[in-house]
């Protein structure tokens, strides 16, 4: 039986609490991590229904896509239907978790899945973030190189998108000269040493900073270490909003939309003005997307999917590109198996469901 943080920590890896937007609140919302978890419910919203499904089926975790606490609770009184949630959760000692953002914000999240069910392949990250990247540069020498540099790719660091283990390596020479108290490895104390070395550059991903230096610690062969980390500015290929995809072969517009709603079960589709143009690439969004539609249309993709556009930002189309906003939940409802394929594989002997209750709220006539 699993501890409850031991199943956060496989959630977390695959979606860092630090790619979550700053008006987010994932992460263990109700629970000890301590307490043995006896199984989960994995769904897209956590509502009272929710609750009793997992009371009903003895589990006292469950994993949600929203949190339900999401601004901040300033009494639990029952008065609406967040805090009977959290009290209803609380009373049966039921743990909630959410991985909302965070999870839409890596590239094997929330937008991948969409774009899975449609058969996209040549996927890519719409918005990359920036300010998420870090380049380390350090100073060694030659016969300690590969130790080094083997440190730190284990510890995280040299991953550009589809590749692993990338650096850079220029030869020069290192002065220094050790003061009374030193201890060099090479040279001698008291004496200007010309060294020979090699200034390794590696970059990282900024969560990673600690375990990148607590690498380089252990295993640079020198007293005091040489080393730069600079802040980039460069966009991070697997962490951002939205994706874009293509189809393997392209269709016309209507059977797109066909797709689209058998799919992803829609009843009814609403979309802007069509332009008779095949579509082959396709960008996409979980959840609320327009303020991706003017990226969406630089990726000169042909149709844009996502929900919850307002009237006039239909108008944003100005007939680029064909948006389909086939709804919030729609969009978003095949996320629980993402958490069911994290949670089974490290535990798969775990009692793990999917939820049977429907949390849409929006119904049609």
């Amino acid at each position: 039986m699993p501890k409850l943080y031991e199943i956060t920590r496989e959630l977390e890896r695959f979606a860092p609490l630090a790619y979550q937007e700053s008006y987010d609140n994932c992460g263990l919302l109700t629970g000890e991590p301590d307490q043995d978890i006896t199984g989960a419910i994995l769904s897209l919203d956590c509502t009272e229904a929710v609750v009793h499904e997992a009371i009903a089926r003895g589990c006292n975790l469950i994993v949600a896509h929203h949190p339900i606490i999401f601004g901040g609770l300033k009494r639990l009184n029952g008065s609406n239907y967040v805090e009977r949630t959290v009290i209803l959760a609380i009373r049966h000692q039921i743990a909630i978790y959410a991985c909302h953002t965070n999870l839409d914000n890596v590239k094997l999240g929330v937008n991948r899945k969409i774009a899975e069910k449609l058969g996209l392949v040549n996927l890519q990250i719409l918005a990359p973030k920036t300010g998420l990247l870090k380049k380390l540069v350090t100073f060694v020498p030659a016969q300690h190189l590969e130790n080094l540099r083997r440190a730190l790719f284990d510890a995280g660091a040299g991953n550009i998108g589809n590749y692993d283990h990338c650096s850079f390596t220029l030869e020069g020479t290192g002065s220094f000269r050790g003061n009374e108290f030193s201890n060099p490895v090479l040279g001698e104390r008291g004496k200007l040493s010309l060294e020979p070395e090699i200034r390794l550059e590696l970059i990282f991903e900024s969560g990673r900073q600690t375990d990148i230096l607590s690498a380089l610690r252990k295993n640079h062969p020198y007293e005091e270490i040489a080393y730069d980390v600079y802040l980039l500015e460069n966009g991070y290929q697997d962490v951002g909003s939205g994706m874009t995809g293509e189809l393997e072969q392209a269709m016309p517009e209507m059977e797109f939309l066909t797709l689209l709603k058998q799919v992803f079960n829609v009843k009814f589709l609403k979309h802007t003005a069509l332009r008779h143009q095949p579509v082959k690439k396709v960008a996409l969004c979980g959840g609320s997307g327009s303020f991706l539609l003017k990226n969406a249309i630089r990726s000169h993709s042909d149709v844009y999917v996502s929900a919850d556009f307002k009237y006039h930002e239909y108008f944003d189309a100005e007939g680029k590109i064909v948006v389909a906003d086939i709804g919030h939940f729609e969009t978003e409802q095949f996320t629980p198996e993402i958490f069911y394929e994290i949670i089974s594989k490290k535990f798969p002997n775990f009692a793990t469901y999917l939820t049977a209750t429907n949390t849409n709220p929006v119904n049609y006539f």
